[in-house]
């Protein structure tokens, strides 16, 4: 009994992953409404990027700068690539 049980719930788990991919890829998705797909915050606002890449240009040691804004380094070098 426990068995019929356990592939049941498998056939309907199965059966109902096939259908939030199907929405997913029709663009039907109740998170999309509220704005689940905007992707993560900037960690830094244009002002202070502009001042990470004058500081940068200036000499200050990128492991320094990503000390002071609270970034890691590889998220100044991301902001120096960008070049806004």
């Amino acid at each position: 009994m426990a068995t019929l049980l356990l592939n049941g719930m498998g056939a309907f788990a199965k059966f109902e992953r096939s259908l939030i991919r199907e929405r997913q890829r029709e663009g039907i998705s109740p998170a999309k409404p509220r704005g689940a797909y905007r992707g993560r915050a900037p960690s830094m606002d244009a002002k202070s990027a502009t001042e990470l890449r004058a500081k940068a240009a200036a000499g200050v040691p990128k492991a320094a700068l990503a000390r002071h804004s609270g970034i890691s380094r590889e998220t100044v070098y991301a902001y120096l690539r960008a070049e806004v």
